[in-house]
C-alpha cells in the first residue's frame, strides 16, 4: 500500500534506498523550516507569525504541509496550520494564532512536509530568551533521549529495548515520559505502522517490532517536568500536561540501516554510511 516499498510484517513497509533519498529531500525542507524558526523565536513574536513564515518556506520548496487539513475524529475541525506550535504546558498539536511569546517561555515547533509523494517530520523545542534552570534541564534531557534512541538503533534489535533505555534515562533525571502520544512509521503517509513509543511496559508487548534496514521511523520523545498525564483543551486539538507544568518535544525522521541509523531530518544532503548522528538543535 506504500508504493515501491517492501512489505515486512504487521503492516510495516520497508523503504528502498531510492525512497529513503526522496524522504531525505522532504526532510530537508522540514529542517529548513525549523532553522528559520530558530532565528524567529523571540519575545514579542506571535505563534501565528511563525506559522506564516513556515508556510512560505514550504511553498517555495514545492512541498505541501503535512499537518494542514488533517482530520481528527475527536476534533471539531481539521488542523488549520502547517506547524504545531506548543508553548510551555502544551505538549503537542498547539494551534498557531495570536499568542505572543514571552521571555522565559519554551516553545515546541513540529513541522511536516510532503515532497514528491514522500513525507518528512521533525520537531524542536526552543527557549525564548533566557529560561529557567529547570526548563533548560527539561530541554537537554528530552533532546538527549532522542539522541540516545538514534544511537541505540541497530538491525535485529527489538524496539522495546530502545524504548526502555529512553524511559530509564528520562526517569533517572526525575522527569516523565508522555505515554498517551507516541512516534510512528513514516513514508508516503505521515502515519504508518509501527507505533513507536518512548517508554515500555507489559501492556505494549503485542506492539513490539524488530528494527531492520529500510524501516523509517519518526521518533519523537515528549517529556514533562511533572506528571506524564495529559488532557486535551477546549479547542479539541491542543494537548497539555494535566498538572500544568512544562513539556518539551524533539523529533527526527530516522532510517534503519545495515550499520545502524541514518537521520534524514538533520539537514544533510546525502547518506553517511552507518551514521547514528543527531545534530544538536536544542534551545538557544
Amino acid at each position: 500500500m506504500m508504493g515501491s516499498g517492501r512489505p515486512a510484517h504487521g503492516g510495516i513497509v520497508l523503504k528502498s534506498p531510492r525512497e529513503i533519498e526522496l524522504m531525505r529531500r522532504a526532510n530537508a525542507v522540514v529542517h529548513r523550516v525549523l532553522e528559520e524558526m530558530r532565528g524567529l523565536v523571540k519575545a514579542g513574536v506571535t505563534t501565528g507569525a511563525l506559522n506564516r513564515r513556515a508556510e512560505e518556506v514550504i511553498a517555495a520548496s514545492g512541498g505541501t504541509p503535512l499537518f494542514k487539513g488533517v482530520v481528527n475524529p475527536h476534533a471539531r475541525f481539521p488542523f488549520p496550520a502547517a506547524l504545531c506550535v506548543s508553548v510551555n504546558e502544551q505538549i503537542v498539536h498547539g494551534i498557531p494564532g495570536d499568542r505572543v511569546l514571552n521571555e522565559g517561555d519554551i516553545v515546541s515547533i513540529d513541522c511536516g512536509v510532503r515532497l514528491s509523494g514522500y513525507c518528512g517530520d521533525a520537531a524542536v523545542t526552543f527557549g525564548v530568551g533566557r529560561v529557567s534552570a529547570e526548563a533548560e534541564h527539561l530541554l537537554r534531557v528530552t533532546e538527549e533521549s532522542l539522541a540516545l534512541a538514534v544511537r541505540e538503533i541497530r538491525p535485529g534489535r527489538p524496539w522495546s529495548e530502545v524504548a526502555r533505555a529512553m524511559q530509564a534515562y528520562v526517569e533517572g533525571q526525575n522527569l516523565s515520559v508522555v505515554r498517551d502520544f507516541v512516534g510512528h512509521g513514516i513514508g508516503r503517509q505521515m502515519h504508518e505502522e509501527p507505533k513507536v513509543p518512548n517508554y515500555w511496559d507489559g501492556q505494549r508487548r503485542s506492539e513490539d517490532f524488530r528494527l531492520e534496514p529500510g524501516l523509517v521511523l519518526a521518533i519523537e520523545p515528549m517529556v514533562n517536568l511533572g506528571t506524564h498525564e495529559t488532557k486535551t483543551t477546549s479547542d479539541s486539538w491542543t494537548v497539555v500536561t494535566r498538572d500544568g507544568r512544562p513539556s518539551a518535544h524533539f523529533e527526527h525522521t530516522v532510517a534503519v540501516t545495515a550499520a545502524g541509523s541514518d537521520v534524514l531530518s538533520d539537514g544533510r544532503t546525502g547518506p553517511a554510511a552507518g551514521s547514528s548522528r543527531v545534530e544538536r538543535q536544542g534551545s538557544k
